[in-house]
């Protein structure tokens, strides 16, 4: 498992919106439909570090993409997932609510003082309608069988920043200026 990408043409690369994760590859996981390609694998992500990913996961450049059962605890050995910021709505091109997108960041040691990495996860969750619309569809197709609540499914993207990555933030000329105008007052001129 060590190409990823076997189930992708050549030259094909995963780099979905999130509005794709959602609606073709989440909602579609959802009510048991096949997704094509069907590249995302199921992935208890809680028992692994995010360093533990390579080979388990769909790899696409420096992220990991798969599926995971939700919960509340997101230890793992080492550590454990942290909520950062707000949970953010994932809008359809048609305007609707599809979905949530919740972001961590993986913190090593013992919660709550454990120490922050570079490695953050967006976790992308079928918004409620859109899991209420799927489970009433599933459970009139399955009446009998054993149920399974396939609405909490995730889709999880995991990604290890640079140690220099500072958000992409790049200086302008005049700050370099300025920045080097800084460095003057540390040169002892001759008097």
């Amino acid at each position: 498992m060590g190409d990823n990408n076997v189930n992708l043409p050549p030259g094909f690369r995963f780099y979905p919106t999130d509005e794709e994760l959602v609606v073709h590859f989440l909602h579609r996981k959802a009510t048991l439909l096949p997704c094509h390609p069907d590249v995302i694998p199921d992935l208890g992500l809680y028992p692994y570090d995010p360093w533990q990913l390579d080979g388990k996961a769909l790899a696409e450049g420096n992220k990991w993409y798969f599926y995971s059962r939700t919960t509340q605890n997101r230890m793992t050995s080492n550590g454990y997932w942290k909520p950062i910021g707000i949970e953010e709505p994932v809008i359809s091109s048609s305007g609707n609510n599809v979905g949530v997108k919740k972001s961590f960041v993986f913190c090593v040691g013992d919660a709550p003082s454990g120490s922050k990495t570079n490695w953050t996860m967006q976790e992308y969750g079928l918004s409620d309608s859109a899991a209420s619309s799927t489970s009433t569809t599933r459970s009139s197709k399955r009446r009998g069988h054993s149920k399974i609540d396939y609405s909490k499914w995730v889709i999880c993207r995991v990604h290890e920043r640079d140690e220099d990555d500072d958000g992409g933030a790049e200086l302008s000329c005049l700050d370099e200026v300025f920045l080097s105008l800084d460095d003057l007052d540390e040169i002892s001129l001759p008097n």
